[in-house]
Protein backbone atom coordinates (compact mmCIF):
# COMPACT_ATOMS: atom_id res chain seq x y z
CA UNK A 1 0.00 0.00 0.00
CA UNK A 2 1.24 3.48 -0.81
CA UNK A 3 0.61 6.53 1.13
CA UNK A 4 1.37 9.77 0.37
CA UNK A 5 3.87 12.09 2.36
CA UNK A 6 2.05 14.97 4.36
CA UNK A 7 2.35 18.27 3.72
CA UNK A 8 2.76 19.49 7.06
CA UNK A 9 5.78 17.52 7.35
CA UNK A 10 7.08 20.22 5.68
CA UNK A 11 6.31 23.01 6.93
CA UNK A 12 8.85 25.50 8.54
CA UNK A 13 7.68 24.86 12.04
CA UNK A 14 6.02 21.81 13.40
CA UNK A 15 2.19 22.58 13.26
CA UNK A 16 -0.77 21.59 15.69
CA UNK A 17 -0.92 17.67 14.35
CA UNK A 18 2.80 17.70 14.58
CA UNK A 19 2.57 18.54 18.12
CA UNK A 20 -0.25 15.86 18.61
CA UNK A 21 1.27 13.22 17.14
CA UNK A 22 4.79 13.89 18.91
CA UNK A 23 4.15 10.77 21.52
CA UNK A 24 4.33 8.59 18.96
CA UNK A 25 7.52 9.58 17.88
CA UNK A 26 9.16 7.59 20.86
CA UNK A 27 8.33 4.56 18.77
CA UNK A 28 10.81 5.54 16.75
CA UNK A 29 12.99 7.27 19.26
CA UNK A 30 13.31 3.87 20.94
CA UNK A 31 13.99 1.91 17.71
CA UNK A 32 16.66 3.94 17.11
CA UNK A 33 18.16 3.55 20.74
CA UNK A 34 18.00 0.06 20.50
CA UNK A 35 19.79 -0.23 17.53
CA UNK A 36 22.83 1.09 18.67
CA UNK A 37 23.31 -2.71 21.06
CA UNK A 38 23.54 -4.81 18.30
CA UNK A 39 27.32 -5.64 17.17
CA UNK A 40 27.53 -4.86 13.71
CA UNK A 41 28.80 -6.90 11.37
CA UNK A 42 32.64 -6.25 9.24
CA UNK A 43 33.24 -7.86 5.77
CA UNK A 44 36.79 -7.98 5.31
CA UNK A 45 36.84 -9.26 1.91
CA UNK A 46 34.72 -6.32 0.36
CA UNK A 47 34.56 -2.66 0.83
CA UNK A 48 30.49 -1.03 1.04
CA UNK A 49 28.80 2.53 0.66
CA UNK A 50 25.88 2.71 1.93
CA UNK A 51 24.08 5.96 0.36
CA UNK A 52 20.96 6.48 2.36
CA UNK A 53 18.68 9.21 4.14
CA UNK A 54 17.18 10.01 7.63
CA UNK A 55 14.50 12.31 5.70
CA UNK A 56 11.81 9.36 4.45
CA UNK A 57 11.74 9.87 0.57
CA UNK A 58 12.59 12.19 -2.40
CA UNK A 59 16.67 12.72 -1.16
CA UNK A 60 18.26 11.61 -4.56
CA UNK A 61 19.39 8.40 -3.54
CA UNK A 62 19.14 6.05 -6.93
CA UNK A 63 20.58 9.21 -8.98
CA UNK A 64 23.39 9.36 -6.35
CA UNK A 65 23.91 5.65 -6.24
CA UNK A 66 24.47 5.32 -9.95
CA UNK A 67 26.28 8.48 -10.38
CA UNK A 68 28.65 6.98 -7.95
CA UNK A 69 29.10 3.67 -9.05
CA UNK A 70 29.89 5.34 -12.62
CA UNK A 71 32.87 7.58 -11.10
CA UNK A 72 34.68 4.06 -8.88
CA UNK A 73 34.01 2.56 -12.21
CA UNK A 74 36.34 5.19 -13.62
CA UNK A 75 38.81 5.15 -11.02
CA UNK A 76 38.74 1.14 -11.67
CA UNK A 77 37.20 -0.62 -8.84
CA UNK A 78 35.26 -3.54 -9.27
CA UNK A 79 31.93 -2.02 -7.54
CA UNK A 80 28.32 -3.34 -7.96
CA UNK A 81 25.58 -1.58 -6.52
CA UNK A 82 23.17 -3.42 -4.35
CA UNK A 83 19.49 -2.67 -3.16
CA UNK A 84 17.53 -4.64 -1.00
CA UNK A 85 14.48 -6.39 -2.19
CA UNK A 86 11.15 -4.46 -1.16
CA UNK A 87 8.05 -5.49 -3.26
CA UNK A 88 6.90 -1.96 -3.28
CA UNK A 89 10.23 -0.95 -4.43
CA UNK A 90 10.61 -2.46 -8.27
CA UNK A 91 10.78 0.66 -9.47
CA UNK A 92 14.38 1.92 -7.97
CA UNK A 93 15.67 -1.97 -8.53
CA UNK A 94 14.53 -1.40 -12.34
CA UNK A 95 16.08 1.86 -12.54
CA UNK A 96 19.31 0.44 -10.86
CA UNK A 97 19.08 -2.75 -13.07
CA UNK A 98 19.22 -0.83 -16.57
CA UNK A 99 21.83 1.41 -15.86
CA UNK A 100 24.33 -0.95 -13.36
CA UNK A 101 25.61 -4.45 -12.22
CA UNK A 102 23.01 -4.74 -9.17
CA UNK A 103 22.18 -7.53 -6.65
CA UNK A 104 18.93 -7.48 -4.66
CA UNK A 105 18.20 -9.94 -1.96
CA UNK A 106 16.22 -9.69 0.98
CA UNK A 107 18.98 -9.98 2.90
CA UNK A 108 21.80 -7.39 2.54
CA UNK A 109 23.80 -9.64 4.25
CA UNK A 110 23.45 -12.12 1.63
CA UNK A 111 23.69 -9.41 -0.64
CA UNK A 112 27.26 -9.14 0.25
CA UNK A 113 28.39 -12.74 0.67
CA UNK A 114 27.04 -13.05 -2.94
CA UNK A 115 29.13 -9.65 -3.97
CA UNK A 116 32.51 -11.59 -2.60
CA UNK A 117 31.54 -14.97 -4.44
CA UNK A 118 31.51 -12.80 -7.64
CA UNK A 119 34.99 -11.36 -7.06
CA UNK A 120 34.03 -7.39 -6.45
CA UNK A 121 35.82 -5.69 -4.31
CA UNK A 122 33.45 -2.56 -3.62
CA UNK A 123 29.64 -2.61 -3.30
CA UNK A 124 27.06 0.71 -2.92
CA UNK A 125 24.22 0.35 -1.41
CA UNK A 126 21.03 2.28 -2.42
CA UNK A 127 19.32 2.53 1.02
CA UNK A 128 20.03 0.75 4.28
CA UNK A 129 21.80 3.48 6.71
CA UNK A 130 19.38 2.34 9.16
CA UNK A 131 20.23 -1.35 8.55
CA UNK A 132 21.42 -2.62 12.31
CA UNK A 133 23.75 -5.69 11.43
CA UNK A 134 26.00 -4.43 8.79
CA UNK A 135 28.78 -1.97 9.12
CA UNK A 136 29.66 -0.34 6.04
CA UNK A 137 33.46 1.18 5.62
CA UNK A 138 31.61 4.57 4.21
CA UNK A 139 27.82 6.39 5.04
CA UNK A 140 26.50 9.04 3.28
CA UNK A 141 23.30 10.88 3.56
CA UNK A 142 21.41 12.26 1.19
CA UNK A 143 19.42 15.33 1.26
CA UNK A 144 16.92 17.55 -1.04
CA UNK A 145 17.91 21.17 0.05
CA UNK A 146 14.91 23.05 -0.81
CA UNK A 147 12.76 20.06 1.55
CA UNK A 148 15.99 19.65 3.77
CA UNK A 149 14.47 18.29 7.22
CA UNK A 150 11.01 19.49 6.95
CA UNK A 151 9.80 20.72 10.62
CA UNK A 152 12.49 18.78 12.31
CA UNK A 153 10.85 16.35 13.29
CA UNK A 154 10.53 12.28 13.54
CA UNK A 155 7.67 9.88 12.27
CA UNK A 156 5.15 10.42 12.44
CA UNK A 157 5.02 13.89 13.54
CA UNK A 158 7.77 14.87 10.79
CA UNK A 159 10.18 13.43 8.20
CA UNK A 160 12.79 12.16 9.91
CA UNK A 161 13.76 8.46 10.81
CA UNK A 162 16.15 9.70 12.77
CA UNK A 163 17.12 13.13 14.63
CA UNK A 164 19.22 15.32 12.70
CA UNK A 165 22.63 15.32 15.40
CA UNK A 166 22.68 11.73 13.86
CA UNK A 167 24.94 12.95 11.26
CA UNK A 168 27.61 13.13 13.88
CA UNK A 169 27.95 9.05 13.05
CA UNK A 170 28.27 9.82 9.24
CA UNK A 171 30.87 10.24 7.13
CA UNK A 172 29.54 12.39 4.51
CA UNK A 173 26.35 14.45 3.06
CA UNK A 174 24.80 14.77 -0.73
CA UNK A 175 23.31 17.48 -0.85
CA UNK A 176 20.84 17.93 -3.80
CA UNK A 177 20.37 20.94 -5.44
CA UNK A 178 16.98 22.03 -7.74
CA UNK A 179 16.75 25.68 -6.32
CA UNK A 180 19.25 28.54 -6.56
CA UNK A 181 17.15 30.50 -4.40
CA UNK A 182 17.95 27.84 -1.33
CA UNK A 183 20.68 29.43 1.37
CA UNK A 184 23.08 26.34 1.45
CA UNK A 185 25.38 28.29 3.19
CA UNK A 186 22.73 27.95 6.53
CA UNK A 187 22.30 23.82 5.96
CA UNK A 188 26.09 23.41 5.82
CA UNK A 189 26.53 25.70 8.43
CA UNK A 190 23.61 23.16 11.00
CA UNK A 191 25.57 20.60 9.22
CA UNK A 192 29.12 21.32 10.26
CA UNK A 193 27.93 22.46 13.45
CA UNK A 194 26.77 18.92 14.60
CA UNK A 195 30.05 17.43 12.88
CA UNK A 196 32.80 19.43 11.67
CA UNK A 197 34.33 16.24 9.97
CA UNK A 198 31.73 15.32 7.75
CA UNK A 199 32.02 16.01 4.08
CA UNK A 200 29.10 17.91 1.94
CA UNK A 201 28.93 17.04 -1.62
CA UNK A 202 26.62 19.61 -3.68
CA UNK A 203 24.80 17.41 -6.88
CA UNK A 204 22.93 19.25 -9.42
CA UNK A 205 20.39 17.66 -11.81
CA UNK A 206 20.40 17.65 -15.41
CA UNK A 207 18.39 16.67 -17.91
CA UNK A 208 20.49 14.22 -20.26
CA UNK A 209 18.07 13.48 -22.83
CA UNK A 210 16.26 16.98 -23.41
CA UNK A 211 17.73 17.54 -27.04
CA UNK A 212 15.15 14.73 -27.81
CA UNK A 213 12.03 16.21 -25.92
CA UNK A 214 10.56 19.24 -27.53
CA UNK A 215 10.18 22.49 -25.10
CA UNK A 216 7.35 24.23 -27.32
CA UNK A 217 4.92 21.51 -26.42
CA UNK A 218 2.48 21.82 -23.72
CA UNK A 219 2.86 19.08 -21.16
CA UNK A 220 1.02 17.17 -18.93
CA UNK A 221 3.61 15.42 -16.18
CA UNK A 222 2.85 13.13 -13.89
CA UNK A 223 5.32 11.45 -11.40
CA UNK A 224 5.18 9.05 -8.05
CA UNK A 225 7.91 10.14 -6.60
CA UNK A 226 9.38 10.64 -2.92
CA UNK A 227 9.28 14.81 -4.11
CA UNK A 228 7.14 15.40 -6.83
CA UNK A 229 7.87 19.07 -6.88
CA UNK A 230 11.55 18.60 -7.37
CA UNK A 231 10.42 16.11 -10.95
CA UNK A 232 7.82 19.98 -12.19
CA UNK A 233 10.69 21.93 -10.57
CA UNK A 234 13.73 20.21 -12.57
CA UNK A 235 11.41 20.80 -15.47
CA UNK A 236 10.41 24.51 -15.23
CA UNK A 237 14.05 25.39 -14.45
CA UNK A 238 14.78 23.50 -18.41
CA UNK A 239 11.75 26.09 -19.63
CA UNK A 240 9.59 23.31 -20.43
CA UNK A 241 5.07 23.68 -20.32
CA UNK A 242 3.77 22.15 -18.12
CA UNK A 243 0.25 22.91 -17.62
CA UNK A 244 -1.25 19.98 -15.93
CA UNK A 245 0.09 18.12 -13.12
CA UNK A 246 -1.15 14.18 -11.50
CA UNK A 247 0.43 13.61 -8.48
CA UNK A 248 1.10 9.78 -6.84
CA UNK A 249 2.18 8.04 -4.00
CA UNK A 250 5.85 7.41 -4.17
CA UNK A 251 6.74 4.14 -5.55
CA UNK A 252 2.90 4.00 -7.03
CA UNK A 253 1.77 0.61 -8.89
CA UNK A 254 0.44 2.07 -12.19
CA UNK A 255 -2.42 -0.14 -13.34
CA UNK A 256 -3.96 -0.18 -16.99
CA UNK A 257 -6.81 2.08 -16.03
CA UNK A 258 -4.26 4.82 -14.49
CA UNK A 259 -2.58 5.27 -17.18
CA UNK A 260 -5.60 5.33 -19.70
CA UNK A 261 -7.09 8.22 -18.09
CA UNK A 262 -4.05 10.04 -18.08
CA UNK A 263 -3.73 9.19 -21.78
CA UNK A 264 -7.78 10.68 -21.95
CA UNK A 265 -6.62 13.59 -20.91
CA UNK A 266 -3.34 14.34 -22.88
CA UNK A 267 -5.33 13.49 -25.90
CA UNK A 268 -8.61 15.98 -24.91
CA UNK A 269 -6.38 18.80 -24.12
CA UNK A 270 -3.96 18.48 -26.37
CA UNK A 271 -0.78 18.29 -24.28
CA UNK A 272 2.12 15.97 -25.05
CA UNK A 273 2.58 13.08 -21.84
CA UNK A 274 5.98 13.55 -19.83
CA UNK A 275 7.02 11.59 -16.34
CA UNK A 276 10.05 10.57 -15.05
CA UNK A 277 12.23 7.63 -15.48
CA UNK A 278 11.33 5.67 -12.16
CA UNK A 279 7.64 5.83 -13.28
CA UNK A 280 8.39 4.95 -16.76
CA UNK A 281 9.44 1.97 -15.92
CA UNK A 282 6.23 1.17 -14.12
CA UNK A 283 3.92 1.79 -16.66
CA UNK A 284 2.38 -1.39 -18.84
CA UNK A 285 4.37 -1.64 -22.07
CA UNK A 286 1.35 -1.53 -24.49
CA UNK A 287 0.42 2.18 -23.46
CA UNK A 288 4.55 3.26 -23.26
CA UNK A 289 4.08 4.53 -26.99
CA UNK A 290 2.43 8.39 -26.12
CA UNK A 291 4.33 9.04 -22.95
CA UNK A 292 8.08 10.33 -22.80
CA UNK A 293 10.45 10.57 -19.88
CA UNK A 294 13.01 12.63 -18.77
CA UNK A 295 16.64 10.54 -18.42
CA UNK A 296 18.42 12.68 -15.39
CA UNK A 297 22.26 12.88 -14.51
CA UNK A 298 23.78 14.09 -11.51
CA UNK A 299 26.56 16.71 -11.83
CA UNK A 300 28.51 16.79 -9.15
CA UNK A 301 31.16 19.65 -8.91
CA UNK A 302 33.45 18.01 -6.94
CA UNK A 303 34.18 14.96 -8.06
CA UNK A 304 37.75 14.85 -8.46
CA UNK A 305 37.38 15.80 -4.10
CA UNK A 306 35.22 13.21 -3.62
CA UNK A 307 36.84 10.22 -5.13
CA UNK A 308 40.05 11.02 -3.54
CA UNK A 309 37.40 11.47 -0.06
CA UNK A 310 36.23 7.82 -1.00
CA UNK A 311 40.11 5.97 -1.60
CA UNK A 312 41.47 7.62 1.80
CA UNK A 313 38.47 6.53 3.92
CA UNK A 314 38.56 2.92 2.26
CA UNK A 315 42.58 2.50 2.73
CA UNK A 316 42.78 4.35 5.89
CA UNK A 317 39.90 1.36 7.10
CA UNK A 318 41.84 -1.62 5.45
Amino acid sequence: MNLSKPKFWDFKKPNYLAYLLLPLTLFVKASNFFSKLYTKKKFKKIKSICIGNIYLGGTGKTPTTLKLYQLLKKSNYNVVNAKKKYFDQKDEYGLLKNKSKVISLRNRDEIINLAIEKNFDLIIFDDGLQEKKIDYDLKFVCFDSKNWIGNGLLMPSGPLREEINSLRKYDGVFLKVTNTNIDLNKIKLTIKNINPKIEIFDSYVKIKNIETLNLSNKYLIFSGIGNSFSFRETLENNNFNVLEEKIFADHYDYNNQDIQKILETARNKDLKILTTEKDFIKIPDNLKSEINFIEIDLEIPKKDQLIKFIKSKIDERN
